[in-house]
């Protein structure tokens, strides 16, 4: 509860505050300029910016303090670690407040997954609002852990922390009128619902922002924002470790769009995370892109504030949390503290924070796979072109190719001098045994094989290589870690990463991922990958049936186009 009394006696100097940051340079986000003054702070909220005295003061001379940053669309997930060990590495960088869409655990362990963020949420020492997963699953050409329609989603709606309805991906349900996403929609009446239109133009996008839907962080270009600015929207300027958009969407920003625009991440690495920052990265980058620095602090803070109507956060003004980074500079953008509710929580880019670990029973024993036989990689062949997934460098996108591959027995086989592997997603949710297999072109790996169970948006078993039994043996490794990153060459296991947590998530520290993760890289390459490609990353969007143009889910190859499964041979 807000000590609104306290605050009172406070701002007026009747009495000393808890703590005065004293002689700092403070920015105002709703002027724009750095203003020299003490931040008076009272049972961790901000009483008034100007001169005070307390009972502990801390001079701040030559320093500079903004409000802490947010995020206004993340999988935590994606990370590969815990959700707490997430927040020891974004807390440090000065990220305070996540907007957090739980729609990969979601997509393993249903409700379960959404109570363990809540869970989770309750512990941190950061403010973690949900947007519920709107899309689980995703499609239905993929058999995923759950299915939440609006029945399951209707207990969580009003939680305190619930903000609204995540990212909205079957836009074309939304034209089309479906009952149940309308239903979904209607679910969040009075609340926010975030949007996910890649390429929606025109009339379609219009029908889309009329619908309610409030904000996109799939724009590419400039001149997609623009347009979803000009018809009341909100846009994320998005810099993750799979889609990276900030720059080409700067030139977008200006005096009149700026408020509608924030930043997000949507997915963010260990690699990224530890070399880059998260957040602080994107104002960092935006800033040396020219941007008025004003403005891109308005972006990190108050814009989204605003945006998910959170009216204690993202200023640095009377009444709000006392959310407080501290620069030693405007250069770096790595806080030397951090503080939340007036409370540090991190220096010198390290979190001083420690919190008990959350029961997470819940969320482990995801691998239910059927029967495991290298008979299940047979592809038909009833000619001799087959339609094969083409890899495009640096893209989520594929390629839908025709080529002539190699048959055997009736069978098409992996063709390694052509670069043509054999490509697998087995469910792993319910034991139905269903198993998908195509061909892809571009990885350059030359021998074994590698499995995973992180596979957007499903989270199946995803398994690429040249050997059929290697394939198997990676998958057996998966399921025995109960989930994780699995290479095999030869019959041998070269490398793995458990990921137990829901198949998702690791239990150790970033940084012990990180050193798994660059070890697994590191063998990969002596496989013969091409270094374009970051094999795990592109495994985890081989199975997406959302982004053109041929994917690959347990009901079998995807045209996207189409929106069906066709067969792989022409």
């Amino acid at each position: 509860m807000k000590p609104i009394e306290q605050l009172i006696s406070v701002a007026q100097g009747h009495v000393p505050a808890d703590v005065v940051l004293k002689n700092a340079q403070v920015f105002n986000v709703f002027t724009g300029k750095f203003d020299r003054g003490d931040v008076a702070v009272v049972g961790g909220y901000i009483a008034g910016i100007g001169q005070y005295e307390g009972q502990i003061e801390i001079d701040m001379t030559g320093k500079f303090i903004t409000p802490g940053f947010i995020d206004g669309h993340v999988h935590m997930e994606s990370s590969m670690v815990s959700p707490r060990e997430f927040a020891k590495v974004v807390v440090a960088m000065g990220t305070t407040t996540l907007i957090v869409d739980p729609h990969e655990i979601a997509n393993v362990v249903g409700e379960k997954g959404i109570e363990y963020v809540l869970d989770v949420a309750e512990e941190l020492p950061v403010h973690i609002f949900i947007m519920l997963p709107s899309c689980v699953p995703a499609t239905n050409l993929e058999t995923s852990g759950a299915n939440l329609t609006v029945q399951e989603l209707t207990r969580f709606i009003n939680h305190s922390r619930v903000l609204g309805l995540g990212e909205l991906m079957d836009f074309p349900g939304v034209l089309s009128r479906d009952k149940d996403i309308l239903a979904k929609i209607r679910l969040a009446e009075g609340k926010l619902i975030d949007g996910h239109g890649p390429g929606l133009l025109g009339k379609r996008l219009t029908a889309y922002i009329a619908a309610g839907i409030g904000s996109d962080h799939e724009c590419v270009t400039p001149e997609e924002a623009i347009e979803r600015v000009r018809q009341g929207m909100h846009i994320m300027l998005r810099e993750g470790s799979a889609a990276k958009n900030l720059l080409n969407l700067l030139p977008m920003v200006n005096g009149y769009t700026a408020r509608r625009c924030m930043f997000a991440t949507d997915d963010r690495h260990p690699a990224d995370l530890i070399n880059q920052g998260h957040i602080n990265h994107m104002v960092r980058m935006s800033i040396d892109a020219g941007i008025e620095l004003a403005t891109v602090l308005q972006m990190a803070t108050i814009n989204p504030a605003t945006y998910f109507n959170l009216k204690d956060i993202g200023a640095i003004a009377p009444g709000y949390y006392a959310d407080l980074l501290v620069f030693d500079d405007l250069i770096s953008w790595v806080p030397t503290q951090v503080y939340k509710q007036g409370q540090i929580v991190a220096t010198k880019g390290k979190s001083v924070f420690n919190v008990l670990k959350t029961n997470d029973k819940k969320i482990r024993n995801t691998m239910h796979l059927g029967n495991i036989s290298s008979g299940q990689l047979k592809i038909k062949a009833s000619s001799r072109v087959a339609r094969v997934i083409g890899l495009v460098p640096h893209q989520l996108i594929t390629a839908s190719l025709e080529i002539e591959v190699p048959v055997i027995n009736g069978e098409f086989v992996s063709d390694r001098d052509n670069d043509i592997l054999k490509l697998a997603v087995f469910e792993r949710h319910h034991g139905t045994g269903n198993v998908g297999v195509g061909l892809v072109k571009g990885l350059g790996m030359s021998v074994g094989a590698i499995a995973s169970t992180v596979a957007h948006d499903s989270h199946n078993v995803v398994v690429i290589g040249s050997d059929d039994d290697d394939m198997i043996r990676a998958v057996q490794e998966v399921e025995k870690m109960q989930g994780g990153i699995a290479i095999v060459n030869e019959g041998k296991v070269l490398g793995t990463l458990a990921l137990p947590l829901a198949g998702l998530m690791s239990e150790e520290d970033i940084y012990a991922v990180h050193t798994k993760l660059t070890d697994l890289h590191n063998i990969v390459r002596g496989l013969g990958v091409n270094p374009n490609y970051d094999p795990f990353m592109t495994l985890a969007f081989m199975s997406l049936p959302v982004i053109p143009s041929l994917k690959l889910t347990d009901k079998g190859l995807v045209d996207v186009n189409k929106f069906a499964v066709v067969p792989v041979s022409v």
